[in-house]
């Protein structure tokens, strides 16, 4: 469209670099091999593992290996083959690299529903997948580039903290088994991404960041696009439309289509990075809703993801009183009624101003509070109830379980729990729940259980505020009265130790009273105490 062929271009992205020298993998065990090893040999340089009960066949001038595959992983320029020769005693585990693998057996090596660059599977009962890999392997020679799709900003990742897992969505998700855990952490090979833009579509606290485009990007052709309509739009016009797609299969269904003048077609590179904010940014400039094109060629998670922002993104715009349904996904043969469907929906009368940032949190703050103040109903509810695995909430603290340990606050990745400061008289647990991601590390982190997760919007002003959750008494050393932590803990430990035999000598539960310094000078001037070390009262 002319609104998005006038935007100035994107600023580029980071590359992604492959070598690769043509060394070929060839897996298999019929005659296929044979044929694959005549078309490719005089053009790469091919290797055989021949993985059948048979012999192999003569291949003059062709490596060989029988044996056992134990492991294959790596990409374009990098596999390594992991295996064991066959008929040795207690076989050592060899290694062999290639730069491209062609797979024949019946089941493949890798399983992801996107296995990595410059590996090819064909079954026997795939002829065209055959067919197609004999064409494709030739042209995989030489040095490739591609974007780096994502940024990562470990900082505010809520994957873990202290060996406590919290978020894994973005792991569970990824379809090539590019991330993985990291520690507190994850990491991600950005030889294996492909770029669906999915992780970044289910990251709760923005630390997965999509980059083809950046938000900010997609924010600027949806105002783009949107003002455009506006600007030329009469009386009689429909409300309009936004309609994602990919660049494969989804372009050529679109292109093949008379689409209405109030559908705006946008090309993704792929649809599942088209995430919550950029919906509701979508609703917030002015358009009625979103559809979002597939085909069939995503990966089934991904279309799952999309759905589960899509419901969160209704529930929203239901409760501030826009009826009607906003989002869809389909395919282009329900697109049509798709789009009949949502251009009734209610929308937002003045389109909003604000720019989408790459800060995925601000950018829905800024969405969902412009949505909130021209709401179409009298009275904006305070809270918004969401389903569970939302990235936002509260959390409930049973102050009689709490013993005020405070190892929440300190697992906390995104400080949303946190002690009441160096001010405070007592112990204090404080809550800011704009800052809550919903991970539940705070839960799985507390020895007591006391902590629940309460999934909600909060939309006052108290989002952004301090909340006090729990305070206590402190205690002090009963000998020189130093700080020692809180009553609640201190009680919570003596009445677990009471009845064990390691704290029936006299005196012993009272050494728990005091600090450390005090409990050493307590222990070497009584004379009844026993060494550990000697059996031996203490001299």
């Amino acid at each position: 469209m002319a609104a998005l062929a006038a935007l100035a271009p994107f600023e580029p992205v980071a590359s992604v670099s492959y070598q690769s020298a043509g060394r070929l993998l060839i897996i298999g065990s019929d005659d296929r091999v044979t044929e694959a090893v005549t078309a490719l040999g005089g053009k790469l340089s091919a290797a055989v593992f021949w993985v059948g009960k048979s012999s192999p066949p003569s291949l003059p001038g062709t490596e060989i290996r029988l044996g056992e595959i134990v492991g294959l992983n790596g990409f374009l320029g990098a596999f390594e083959l992991l295996w064991q020769r066959a008929g040795a005693g207690t076989p050592a585990t060899e290694v062999a690299n290639f730069d491209l693998v062609l797979d024949l057996q019946s089941v493949a090596a890798f399983q992801m529903p996107q296995p990595p660059q410059g590996y090819l599977h064909a079954a026997s009962d795939q002829p065209d997948a055959f067919a197609a890999a004999l064409a494709e392997f030739p042209e995989m020679v030489g040095e490739f580039e591609k974007p780096k799709f994502f940024a990562y900003k470990e900082s505010i990742c809520a994957h873990s903290r202290s060996r406590k897992t919290g978020c894994t969505k973005c792991i569970d998700i990824c379809s090539t088994k590019a991330i993985s855990s990291h520690g507190d952490s994850v990491a991600v090979d950005p030889h294996l991404c492909m770029g669906c833009g999915a992780c970044a579509t289910v990251c709760p606290s923005g630390a997965m960041s999509y980059q083809y485009p950046r938000v900010a990007d997609r924010g600027a052709q949806l105002r783009a696009l949107l003002g455009t309509y506006r600007e030329q739009r009469d009386s009689s016009s429909l409300p309009p439309v936004i309609v994602f797609h990919n660049g494969s299969d989804g372009a050529s269904a679109i292109s093949a289509m008379d689409v209405a003048s109030n559908v705006l077609p946008v090309e993704a590179w792929h649809i599942a990075s088209i995430g919550l904010d950029v919906l509701l940014g979508a609703v917030a400039y002015g358009a009625s809703g979103v559809v979002v094109v597939t085909e069939g060629s995503e990966a089934p998670a991904y279309a799952d993801a999309i759905r589960v922002e899509m419901a969160t993104g209704e529930t929203i715009l239901a409760a501030l009183g826009y009826s009607g349904s906003h989002f869809a996904l389909c395919g282009t043969a329900a697109m049509v009624e798709q789009v009949a469907r949502i251009q009734v929906a209610r929308t937002v009368a003045t389109p909003a101003t604000f720019h989408l940032s790459n800060d995925k949190r601000a950018t829905l703050e800024f969405a969902i509070e412009h949505l909130a103040r021209r709401a179409p109903i009298a009275k904006v509810p305070d809270v918004i109830p969401l389903a569970p695995m939302s990235m936002w909430g509260n959390i409930a603290v049973n102050q009689d379980k709490c013993t005020m340990c405070l190892a929440c606050a300190g697992a906390c990745p995104e400080s949303a729990l946190m002690d009441g400061g160096e001010g405070a008289v007592k112990p204090q647990l404080k809550f800011i729940e704009r800052n809550c991601v919903q991970c539940g590390i705070c839960a799985t982190t507390c020895p007591e259980k006391a902590i629940t997760l309460e999934p909600r919007l909060l939309l006052t002003d108290a989002r952004k505020k301090e909340v006090l959750l729990n305070e206590t008494e402190p205690f002090n050393c009963i000998s020189c009265g130093e700080a020692l932590g809180t009553r609640k803990l201190i009680d919570a430990m003596l009445g677990k130790l009471a009845g064990h035999s390691m704290f029936q000598a006299e005196g012993s539960l009272k050494r728990l009273q005091m600090c450390a310094d005090c409990r050493v000078v307590d222990m070497m001037s009584n004379k009844h105490e026993m060494s550990i070390l000697t059996g031996k009262p203490i001299e």
